[in-house]
């Protein structure tokens, strides 16, 4: 009898790691906390901007523009979840981030960095003809449900640099193979281009990685994904974006368009995703 226990236990095992996994992943800008924007500013909208995000169950998500004191009140309104990130000016402290925030009770970070978008990778500098210093946060990520590992880029693309978005977009995709090549990876983040620009074609065309929107089966995009905090904005135009790499399945996609009293907690919509391995 013990050993009948023990097979059936041994065979549920087996079944319950083979069932598909499934988690929410999120790009988020927040927008750092500018004293100029009146009537939105981040000690209002933080904490709609916190309960947002809890609502909607994101497992794991990057972050864009935050600052220091923003990413640590991003972590105080998230219980149970831990990030991983540094500043783009110094690469400590200073300057906004591209942090990557999980759920520490399904997540485990292996590994983790940051490099810049530049020619040199390794310190913090301008890459190309960008007007900014920009950076990249990765982790590789064990899910501690099933043991799959797979990794976590997160970005945010010059606003100015057509060479530098462009040359960004390959240098990643570049820079996950030399971390780990052939394990599975999704690309998050702030690409300041749509669905229609070059650089997006670089990430969704060359054979890595495919934007969750075009993998998904059903889409809620009822706007596009900045929105200058103007509630009554309409755009097709989706800058914000998440890849993902096989094996990943996306079975659900969408902008979140969420209010409160007429406003909006960022000037950007998060984009979350549904995905399967």
């Amino acid at each position: 009898m013990k050993t009948l226990i023990a097979t059936a236990c041994f065979v549920l095992t087996c079944l319950v790691a083979c069932v598909a996994q499934e988690f929410r992943v999120a790009t988020y800008n927040i927008r750092y906390d500018a004293r100029s924007d009146t009537g939105n500013l981040w000690e209002d909208r933080s904490p709609h901007l916190f309960q947002l995000i809890r609502f909607h169950g994101f497992d794991i998500f990057g972050i864009q523009e935050g600052l220091k004191h923003q990413v640590e009140a991003l972590k105080g309104g998230l219980p149970g979840f831990d990030y991983i990130g540094v500043g783009r000016d110094d690469g400590r402290e200073a300057g906004e981030y591209s942090a990557i925030f999980f759920d520490t009770t399904k997540f485990e970070v292996v590994r983790h960095g940051t490099f810049w978008l530049a020619e040199n990778t390794a310190v913090p500098n301008k890459g190309w003809d960008a007007a900014l210093p920009r950076i990249c946060t990765w982790g590789l990520f064990t899910d501690k449900r099933a043991g799959f590992q797979f990794f976590l880029f997160n970005t945010h693309f010059d606003h100015v640099g057509v060479d530098a978005r462009r040359e960004s977009a390959s240098l990643i995709v570049k820079k996950a193979a030399e971390l780990g090549s052939g394990i599975p990876m999704i690309i998050t983040g702030d690409f300041n281009v749509d669905q229609h620009s070059d650089s997006y074609e670089v990430l969704n065309t060359g054979g890595v990685v495919k934007d969750a929107y075009e993998l998904a089966s059903f889409h809620y995009a009822p706007n596009g994904t900045f929105n200058n905090f103007d509630i009554r904005r309409v755009s097709e135009s989706r800058i914000d974006h998440i890849f993902l790499s096989p094996p990943f399945q996306v079975e659900r996609y969408g902008i979140l368009t969420d209010s409160y009293e007429g406003k909006l907690p960022s000037d950007h919509f998060p984009v979350m995703a549904v995905v399967r391995y």
